[in-house]
């Protein structure tokens, strides 16, 4: 076999960071698109540049991506916003955001990963979740009162946050979820931003009312399902009704 497991196993992390990079630059354009190319005042746009520039995504890419998503210059964003609805293995509720520049070619494929799950039709679970804004953030002070720091955000609910439940999350960082209303994204992490929080997510997306008792054996089961329709290049999130 010689050295060739050393050139499979390059040839995978390569693949993997190629995805990653494709998807970092990809919310870039679509920050862009959605808030403007002003980062001072586009949270979501600001939070996207940070995490290419922690990927080490060179400024050349960061910019054409803002330029393309916000319809500066020749280049302009065609792509389209998909949302699938559905169930994971072992009735786990899930919606599937995919932006795709070429549904025909998507949709099927995101068909074919769902054969170990059930794919739902327009409308089945959406009312499962919460359609609401989310920030993630962390602090250096591990005294800091999150319910304080929430409130004067204007957050209507918060959750503590780990490192094991999002790696941008420093180990010895007090981290936290903000909930807010989908209008109030920007006023919650611009205030954080402000107060010497570090946002790392900034975004609209889907809690869920409920969440179903599993055991250890059918979260791995449910997680395995979800972490495949993740690789999937133009899936943008995956959001379950699951911890």
């Amino acid at each position: 076999m010689g050295r060739q497991w050393l050139h499979a196993k390059r040839l995978v992390a390569g693949l993997k960071k190629g995805r990653s990079t494709g998807k970092l630059v990809r919310e870039i354009s679509v920050a862009a698109k959605m808030g403007g190319a002003d980062i001072g005042s586009n949270a979501r746009l600001f939070t996207a540049v940070e995490k290419a520039k922690k990927e080490s995504v060179t400024k050349d890419a960061i910019q054409r991506a803002i330029n393309k998503g916000a319809g500066i210059g020749d280049e302009k964003l065609v792509m389209e916003h998909v949302v699938f609805e559905g169930y994971a293995p072992n009735k786990v509720a899930l919606i599937v955001e995919v932006y795709t520049d070429n549904v025909n070619r998507t949709a099927p494929e995101i068909r074919v990963l769902f054969k170990k799950g059930i794919l739902g039709t327009a409308g089945s679970n959406k009312f499962l979740f919460d359609h609401v804004g989310l920030v993630e953030a962390h602090h250096p002070d591990a005294a800091i009162d999150r319910e304080a720091a929430a409130i004067e955000a204007g957050a209507n609910d918060f959750e503590g946050l780990t490192h094991e439940q999002n790696d941008d999350i420093p180990a010895e960082a007090t981290g936290a979820r903000f909930v807010c209303e989908r209008t109030a994204v920007h006023t919650v992490a611009t205030w954080l931003k402000n107060n010497g929080w570090t946002v790392v997510t900034s975004e609209l997306g889907y809690v869920p009312k409920q969440i179903p008792e599993l055991t250890d054996a059918q979260k791995s089961e449910a997680g395995e399902f979800l972490h495949t329709l993740d690789e999937h290049d133009d899936v943008h999130r995956v959001w379950a009704a699951m911890k």
